[in-house]
């Protein structure tokens, strides 16, 4: 079992980063395999809403985001990191998944349904909880189940070393890695007897028009 940490932040090794790596050292704890992603500060362009992805099985935008998807396959757990900018998650972070999340669905490809997924946000101050909203909404769209902490997700620093003397903010990092390699666990357990995710039904669309 694996877990992939994106880290949605221009710094490779900032305050989001300390975060996932509190988190990738408690899976690892647990027996629970992890891999952080840092989606860089390339240009992503948004979604063009071209769906041309249902008939080329990818992204028409032919960048990270196919490549992040590709990847996103062979996980069992996701863990979306972010800072905070502007009281929502980070430029870099928000065109990246909606792209990754839209293209996959619409593409036929079932690789992030029913796999346990969360978010996690740094910031100096304040904007957190919005930003967990904004996030969280990813998973719920994808038939995921939201994993949680004893408290929202979010550390509080403006450089590393100061993310590191959050102590509540670190232990539900840790506190979230263990319920999520708990999960994962409990999910193995049940597939080994038979017990399984519904099938899923076709998407009925309706536009509310008069």
């Amino acid at each position: 079992m694996k877990v992939l940490l994106i880290n949605g932040s221009p710094h490779k090794n900032g305050c989001t980063y300390t975060a996932l790596k509190e988190i990738a050292d408690q899976l690892a704890k647990e027996g629970i395999d992890s891999e952080i992603y840092h989606i860089g500060t390339e240009a992503i362009r948004p979604c063009m809403a071209c769906r041309a992805c249902a008939k080329l099985g990818k992204c028409v935008i032919d960048d990270k985001v196919n490549e992040f998807v590709n990847k996103a396959a062979e996980f069992d757990g996701y863990i979306i990191g972010s800072p905070v900018h502007y009281g929502s998650a980070s430029g870099v972070a928000v065109p990246f998944l909606d792209r990754a999340f839209f293209s996959a669905f619409m593409a036929g490809r079932d690789i992030f349904r029913h796999k346990p997924g969360s978010v996690i946000v740094s910031a100096r101050r304040a904007g957190t909880t919005a930003t967990i909203d904004q996030l969280n909404k990813y998973f719920q769209i994808a038939e995921m189940p939201v994993i949680s902490g004893r408290y929202w997700n979010m550390v509080h620093g403006a450089v590393p070393d100061e993310v590191r003397q959050d102590k509540e903010g670190m232990q539900n990092m840790r506190i979230l890695a263990k319920n999520m390699a708990y999960h994962l666990k409990c999910k193995e357990a049940a597939a080994k007897v038979g017990i399984l995710p519904p099938a899923a039904e076709k998407v009925e669309f309706t536009n509310f028009i008069r």
